[in-house]
C-alpha cells in the first residue's frame, strides 16, 4: 500500500482533523491517524471515542488498504516540508516510509484492528443548515456550558430543532443562554440533543462562516455533520436537558438601554476590584444613570457611573461581572437592554431590538 499527495492538500485535512487527538492517550492507537485509500482518494481519521472527525481527500493510490500512523509526528513532518512539496508514503509491515523533496522519514504504525470507528450511526433526520448560521447559534450560546458539573447533562449543548427553527441553549445553573436560528429548518419530528463540550468545540473548529450547507444527521446516540470534505460525528449525552423555558424572566418592568461597549468597558476595570472567587459587582440604576461597582476583602472599591436611557425607578442588583462580560461579547449590536425585576430576580440581557439571541443571569448577594 502506497500514495502520493500534495503537501498543501494533506497538511489541510490533517489539521482539521488534528483537535480530537489527545496528547495523553488511555490507548495507544488513539494518537494514531486510520489511513485508508481508495482509488483517487485517501480517507483520514481521527477520534478520542467520543468524538470522530473523517476527512477526504484526492490522491493518487495504487491500491485499496488500511494502516495508521501517528498522528502529531506525521502533521509535524507535513508542516515542515516546503510549500509546493509532494510527500510519498509506503506502508510496510509494521512502519511506514515518508519521502518527500530530500527527506526520508519512518514512523511506527499500530495495527489497524486495534483503532475504534464508528460506521453507521442509523440516522433518523438528516437537516441542511447553513454553516454560518449553525456556527451563530453555538458561538452565541456554547461559553455558558458546565465544566463539571456532576448533572452531566449540564456540561453540554442543547440542539433543539422545533420544525420551524433550530435553538441552542447552554447553562451552567448560575447562567443561560439561548439563541435561535433566522431560517426556517424543517424535519419530520422535533429533535433536541445534548452534545459534549469536545464536541462542541470541534464542531466550531469544523464550520465556517459562509452559506454552504452543513449536512446534519440525528442518530440515537451520535450526532453527524458534514462540511464539504470532512465528517465530524459525537455520542450525545444521554439524559434530559432542564426545562429552560421556566429560566427565562417574564414581565420585567425596569429597562436598562445602554451602549455596548461603554458598558464592557466600565464592567472590565469596575471587575478588577472584585472579589476574586465571587467576581461580584454592584449594578444600580436610576433616572438616566448608571452606577457599577465593586469591593473586595483588602477593603478595595471600584465605582463607574454611567449614562443610560432608563428614566425608571431605583432598582439595584448583584451581577457576577465575567456572566456579564461573556454575554455582552456575544452580542453584537452597538446597544444592549437589560430588563430587570428586582433585587432577587434574574436579570435579562440582549441586544437592543434583538430576539433571536438571549441571556439570563441569576443574581448574587454582595
Amino acid at each position: 500500500m502506497h500514495f502520493r499527495v500534495a503537501r498543501e492538500t494533506l497538511l489541510q485535512a490533517l489539521q482539521s482533523i488534528i483537535g480530537v487527538v489527545e496528547r495523553r492517550q488511555t490507548l495507544a492507537v488513539l494518537g494514531n491517524i486510520l489511513v485508508e485509500t481508495k482509488p483517487g482518494q485517501l480517507r483520514l481519521t481521527a477520534t478520542d471515542l467520543e468524538v470522530e472527525l473523517v476527512a477526504e481527500i484526492e490522491a493518487d493510490t495504487d491500491s485499496e488498504g488500511k494502516s495508521t500512523l501517528p498522528a502529531r509526528k506525521w502533521l509535524d513532518i507535513s508542516r515542515n516540508l516546503p510549500e509546493g512539496a509532494e510527500l510519498e508514503v509506503r506502508f510496510g509491515e509494521s512502519q511506514a516510509t515518508i519521502t518527500a523533496e530530500r527527506g526520508r522519514f519512518s514512523l511506527a504504525t499500530l495495527p489497524i484492528d486495534e483503532f475504534p470507528e464508528i460506521d453507521d450511526i442509523a440516522a433518523t433526520d438528516t437537516v441542511d443548515i447553513p454553516q454560518r448560521e449553525l456556527r451563530r447559534l453555538i458561538e452565541a450560546t456554547h461559553f455558558s456550558m458546565a465544566q463539571h458539573d456532576v448533572r452531566y447533562y449540564l456540561n453540554g449543548l442543547l440542539l433543539e430543532l422545533t420544525g420551524a427553527m433550530a435553538r441552542a441553549v447552554a447553562t451552567d445553573g448560575h447562567r443561560l443562554a439561548l439563541a435561535d436560528s433566522d431560517s426556517n429548518i424543517p424535519v419530520s419530528a422535533p429533535r433536541q440533543v445534548i452534545l459534549p463540550r469536545k464536541g462542541v468545540q470541534e464542531l466550531l473548529r469544523l464550520l465556517g462562516s459562509g452559506d454552504d450547507p452543513a449536512r446534519v444527521e440525528f442518530g440515537s446516540n451520535h450526532l453527524r455533520v458534514t462540511v464539504g470534505g470532512t465528517r465530524f460525528t459525537s455520542k450525545l449525552i444521554d439524559g434530559v436537558y432542564p426545562d429552560y423555558h421556566r429560566v427565562i424572566p417574564q414581565g420585567g418592568d425596569k429597562h436598562v438601554r445602554v451602549d455596548r461597549q461603554t458598558l464592557r468597558q466600565a464592567l472590565t476595570r469596575v471587575a478588577i476590584l472584585s472579589n476574586e472567587k465571587y467576581r461580584g459587582i454592584r449594578f444600580a440604576a436610576e433616572g438616566d444613570t448608571l452606577r457599577i461597582g465593586s469591593h473586595n476583602p483588602d477593603q478595595e472599591e471600584a465605582e463607574e457611573v454611567l449614562e443610560i436611557d432608563y428614566g425608571g425607578e431605583a432598582v439595584e442588583i448583584g451581577f457576577n461581572a465575567n456572566y456579564l462580560l461573556d454575554a455582552l461579547a456575544a452580542i453584537d449590536t452597538e446597544r444592549v437592554e437589560v430588563t430587570l425585576t428586582d433585587a432577587t430576580s434574574s436579570g435579562l440581557v440582549r441586544g437592543e431590538g434583538v430576539e433571536n439571541a438571549r441571556y439570563v443571569i441569576m443574581p448574587m448577594r454582595l
